[in-house]
């Protein structure tokens, strides 16, 4: 039996949902798929947002062949199998699921082909192409991030759902759909297996769906609700949470369940390396440079040896002191930037390299720090709209604290520390 998710997979543009700002009247990527001419691209962004039914589409509606590989199960000889394939087709496409979990050289056996037009590329991913796609694959691909879908977007589908099974002969009615929502997380296809469970494990054709409903279906049909895998992103989820908690023994269970799942260790001490900057920062600095020398172990031994440094660390990260403050303080700096503007550098702290900037001001005023007692002297680094503005709040921990009373002693009142 064809899951609901399946059925349920949209045939053109027109019924696609989500993506408007891609694949809206007018935008960008629809633009090119009406012209008929598209490069190749990466699709980023999590999962159960369409980035195969998107490809799917393209295809489609461009009446191109159209060659997919999995990354989790293709390798270098699969890729040059489809590419051969291609030389006798025209304008083929190649889409290739979780790009990111492609090698080095998996992802060079690619560049020929797409360089030469043999294939054009389409990639899905959930991870930051940046670090996960070779740079020279990468100047070759446009990027295209597909966003969560939102709560406009889970009602369609609830919608689209109802309706299917109306030409089944069921009747449905949807008196609650939070459960629904909350378990989908956005995802679409967790939403469709969700509702198609709820609906099987009825022995009526009149259903009446409740939350507590779908809680108690979703509770007893885990394995199958998660059919696709989606519980990596929970695990990752509950492994983060449990060292933000401060929480060894859940730090270290979430690893070993991430370790026999066979999840990428990289993966794993990636997501370290960020935590150690989020959530500890300047609380801890160590933790940082104990999470890049994981990094680094990690590419350079892989499983099984690595896992023992990947325990090491979560555990070491998870019994550190917390502070987000410098996340915090960027998050500020940003929403002030986007309030208001890119502000003029102030004319005392810009480079003065020619005679006629010289003329002009620049540098006019500004006090060289190493000229002064402490190497310090007071003086406006911010634009004047936001003089004084303060972003930084050291957190409240002995290394910060002892930053507070350092901050306090230099700038007065200034900024309140």
């Amino acid at each position: 039996m064809t899951p609901l998710a399946e059925t349920l997979r949209p045939t053109t543009l027109d019924n696609y949902i989500g993506q408007q700002h891609l694949v809206g009247q007018g935008a960008v990527l629809r633009t090119l798929i009406e012209s008929g001419q598209i490069p190749s691209m990466i699709f980023w962004g999590p999962p159960g947002v369409g980035k195969t039914t998107l490809a799917m589409i393209i295809s489609q509606t461009l009446n191109r062949p159209f060659h997919t590989l999995s990354a989790i199960s293709s390798g270098v000889k699969d890729v040059r199998d489809v590419i051969e394939q291609a030389k006798k087709e025209e304008g083929s496409i190649l889409f290739i699921d979780e790009i990111h979990r492609f090698n080095k050289s998996q992802q060079d056996s690619l560049l020929g082909a797409v360089e030469k037009g043999i294939i054009t590329l389409i990639g899905a991913t959930t991870e930051n192409p940046s670090f996960e796609v070779i740079s020279a694959l990468l100047s070759r691909c446009q990027i295209y991030v597909l966003k969560e879908f939102g709560k406009e977007d889970m009602e369609q589908l609830i919608s689209a759902a109802v309706a299917h099974y109306a030409t089944q002969g069921y009747t449905i009615d949807v008196q609650e759909d939070e459960a629904l929502l909350r378990l989908s997380g956005g995802d679409a296809r967790k939403l469709l297996n969700a509702f198609e469970l709820v609906v099987n494990r009825d022995k009526s054709k009149n259903i009446v769906i409740t939350n507590d409903k779908v809680t108690e279906v979703i509770q007893k049909n885990l394995a199958l609700y998660d059919r696709q895998g989606e519980m990596h992103y929970d695990i990752i989820s509950a492994f983060i949470k449990s060292m933000r908690g401060s929480d060894p023994n859940g730090a270290v269970y979430w690893l070993a369940r991430m370790i026999e799942g066979g999840e990428d260790p990289v993966f794993i001490a990636r997501r370290m390396l960020i935590f150690a900057s989020e959530d500890i920062s300047n609380a801890n600095p160590n933790a940082l440079l104990l999470a890049n020398a994981c990094f680094e172990a990690v590419t350079k031994i892989g499983y099984p040896e690595c896992r023992i440094t990947l325990s090491q660390c979560a555990i070491y990260l998870a019994n550190s002191v917390k502070s987000n403050s410098t996340y915090v303080a960027l998050q500020k700096a940003q929403q002030a930037i986007r309030r208001t503007g890119d502000l003029p550098v102030p004319l005392h702290i810009r480079n003065a390299p020619t005679k006629l900037m010289k003329e002009l001001g620049y540098s006019d005023g500004y006090k060289y720090a190493h000229d002064y007692t402490g190497n310090f002297v007071e003086q406006e680094f911010l634009p004047d709209t936001l003089a004084g503005t303060t972003f930084y709040e050291p957190g409240d921990n002995a290394r910060e604290n002892e930053t507070r009373k350092l901050l306090k002693w230099r700038w007065k009142d200034k900024y309140g520390y």
